[in-house]
């Protein structure tokens, strides 16, 4: 496990938090795979209940390192992006995130997998998957326009603008926002009680919850890491890219 995951456990809880604070905890595919090895632990021990997610204080994560993810294997196939997605798409025991600051692309994408969401005020969820040449990924092309209509959810992923925690609560992407001093402890007293919850009844319920997207979902996000990794190579994701290291504005104005 590597440090940029540090994993605790408490009262039947696995908390995970993401711990590159100088990088805005920005995902590298080694923070991929710790974060698929926490949720693979959840699942095959008994003596835990429920996952909790979150960054440091001040920090969700500012999405994938873009560097690193440049020269990665992309989000299909068995990719570490892909491993960890599968992970929290299929994870059989609650999940639960604590999110402020930015969370950006995969930030606000996993988001959708997990059962209950708490954020600080100053949180921020941003999805610039077309901003930058791409398209959405982790089944966000089927859960967010489940959860907040289609059109709400057309406005966030083809402009990719963000909104604050006081819109993502109003949409229904968060459940409750808390103090920046307690949100974490919050959503880890959450934790601790769904974990003291009949397990195999929580287990139940979350299965039928989502049983009638479970088939459709797979094919969603087959479809998307495709399409994404396709896209990663074209023309558009180029220029994005370029202009993001070059900090200047793309011009998409030739491409077609």
């Amino acid at each position: 496990m590597t440090d940029l995951v540090k994993i605790e456990i408490e009262d039947s809880v696995i908390i995970v938090r993401l711990n590159r604070q100088d990088k805005k905890n920005a995902l590298t595919g080694v923070m991929y795979q710790g974060l698929a090895d926490a949720l693979e632990q959840l699942e095959n021990d008994p003596g835990l209940h429920v996952a909790l997610i979150t960054g440091t204080k001040d920090c969700f994560t500012a999405g994938n390192d873009l560097v690193d993810f440049m020269e990665s294997s992309g989000i299909a196939g068995d990719s570490p992006v892909s491993r960890f997605l599968r992970n929290i798409a299929n994870a059989r025991k609650p999940v639960i995130a604590a999110v402020n600051g930015p969370a950006v692309g995969v930030g606000t994408t996993m988001l959708l997998h997990c059962d209950l969401v708490y954020a600080a005020p100053g949180a921020k969820f941003i999805m610039p998957f077309v901003n930058l040449g791409l398209c959405p990924e982790a089944g966000s092309s089927l859960l967010l326009p489940q959860l907040i209509g289609h059109r709400r959810a057309a406005e966030l992923l083809m402009f990719g603008d963000g909104v604050n925690a006081e819109q993502a609560k109003e949409m229904g992407l968060i459940n409750e926002i808390v103090s920046v001093d307690t949100y974490q402890e919050y959503a880890l007293n959450k934790a601790r009680q769904l974990a003291q919850q009949p397990p195999q009844s929580v287990r139940v319920t979350k299965q039928l919850m989502r049983q009638g997207n479970e088939e459709i979902l797979k094919s969603v996000m087959k479809a998307e890491s495709e399409i994404f990794s396709a896209m990663l190579q074209g023309p558009e994701a180029k220029e994005a890219f370029s202009a993001f290291f070059e900090k200047r504005k793309p011009d998409f104005s030739k491409l077609g």
